[in-house]
């Protein structure tokens, strides 16, 4: 029995460092593919809330094993994303939309299988923000756990289809049947910002991060990718991700933005965020434009502002400026073990700061 608070405020066990932990530990670590279902409930979801579990859950279903996911549905306001219930479905997922005038807010997961059942009970929906920044409560209970008390998996979902609620079943094979009226378009361009994604993620570099950059052309500094190393919390601060690699064994997912370097007055419209899916769950910002530039070098900061639902700006700041001083301290949470850290600051607030 696991609970924690996150992003990184209260843990019991360190290998539940928040919802996304616990679910892992629920749907990946230790389970046998294939060996019974999986289990979604959640009044709101979008892409990137289950882009580390759709390969997850497609080999699962390929070796045998079901998914079924229960998800909140309405025409008036943006509750599940047509995304990632199509993206559950291509993967074989069975999907429910509950339309109700009084939103489904339950956010439970958990998996059945002939081992037992197990319980995520959480604040968290099934978005990038429910499994990374939201301050939300997560409670994973083991299988003698819920034994004891008497819960089953089997018989909760037997109730739902009881009750006398609007209850639809998409399919891939009908895009016009009702129940797709109940989900909004997350890549459409009537898709805005809340208040709380207008934020700016400031990042420490490290030699990885500036090799490239300070590397003079024609040197073999200079090969390869360049990107940024971005933190594994990065759910909520990009688009949806809904571009996997048609190459390569290993799945990745990513998005095409906009970015605005800043300091070299430079607009790229092709920038592309991509999240290693299969490999070690990193997310990677393609940052092209400055290999040979010399702007960044290794123990500089870079802020990434998110402006708009595709759009973003760059700044480096210099490790010896004062700026430097007064933004790295919102740098609090690290990645890795290089001393490279990461946070975030409300795009107002970074607005006063650099004036």
């Amino acid at each position: 029995m696991q609970f924690a608070i996150h992003p990184n405020v209260y843990n019991t066990d360190p290998k539940s460092k928040g919802l996304l932990h616990m679910l892992e530990q629920t749907w990946v670590r230790g389970k046998e593919p294939g060996d019974g279902t999986f289990y979604i409930i959640s009044g709101f979801s979008n892409y990137n809330g289950g882009v580390r579990f759709y390969e997850t859950f497609k080999h699962h279903i390929d070796k045998g094993g079901n998914c079924v996911a229960f998800l909140g549905g309405s025409t008036s306001q943006n509750l599940s994303s047509q995304q990632v219930v199509e993206q559950l479905l291509t993967v074989g997922c069975k999907v429910y939309i509950i339309n109700r005038k009084r939103i489904l807010h339950a956010k439970c997961y958990g998996h059945s299988s002939k081992n037992g059942d197990s319980l995520v009970i959480s604040s968290g929906n099934f978005t990038g923000p429910g499994m990374s920044q939201n301050v939300e409560a997560s409670l994973l209970l083991g299988e003698d756990h819920v034994k004891q008390m008497g819960f089953s998996w089997n018989d909760l979902t037997n109730s739902f289809f009881k009750q006398k609620w609007d209850l639809f079943e998409p399919s891939l094979k009908d895009k016009n049947h009702p129940s797709w009226k109940l989900l909004y378009d997350e890549v459409g361009s009537t898709v805005k910002l809340g208040d709380e994604q207008e934020v700016t993620m400031l990042i420490s570099l490290v030699h990885a991060d500036t090799a490239r950059i300070q590397a003079n052309s024609g040197d073999t500094a200079g090969l390869g990718t360049q990107y940024f190393w971005l933190s594994k919390d990065s759910y909520d601060f990009f688009p949806a991700l809904t571009i996997r690699n048609a190459r390569g064994e290993k799945a990745t997912y990513s998005a095409i933005i906009n970015m605005n370097y800043v300091d070299i007055d430079l607009m790229d419209k092709e920038c592309r965020v991509t999240f290693e899916a299969e490999n070690n769950l990193d997310f990677r910002l393609g940052t092209g434009k400055l290999r040979y530039s010399k702007i960044a070098k290794e123990g500089d900061l870079a802020a990434i502002t998110r402006i708009s639902e595709y759009d973003y700006e760059l700044r480096i700041i210099k490790q010896e400026s004062d700026l430097y001083s007064r933004l790295i301290q919102y740098a609090i949470n690290l990645i890795g073990h290089r001393g490279k850290k990461y946070g975030y600051i409300s795009n107002s607030d970074f607005k006063k700061i650099i004036k």
